[in-house]
């Protein structure tokens, strides 16, 4: 069931850039597309900071 939902929800940013009002909906797609990646890449930093700096300490 959960398959099924998924395929139907299955949107491609393509298809909404497409059917965008103006082209500040644009910018908000791509904020949103590179959002995630560059949070999960401050987040990998974060902890590479934090481990280096502990082994420095010690």
């Amino acid at each position: 069931m959960t398959n099924l939902i998924a395929l139907i929800r299955k949107v491609t940013i393509a298809d909404k850039v497409k059917n965008a009002p103006d082209s500040s909906y644009q910018i908000g797609i791509a904020i949103g597309s590179f959002l995630p990646f560059v949070i999960l890449v401050l987040i990998a930093y974060w902890m590479y900071n934090r481990a280096k700096n502990r082994n420095e300490n010690e």
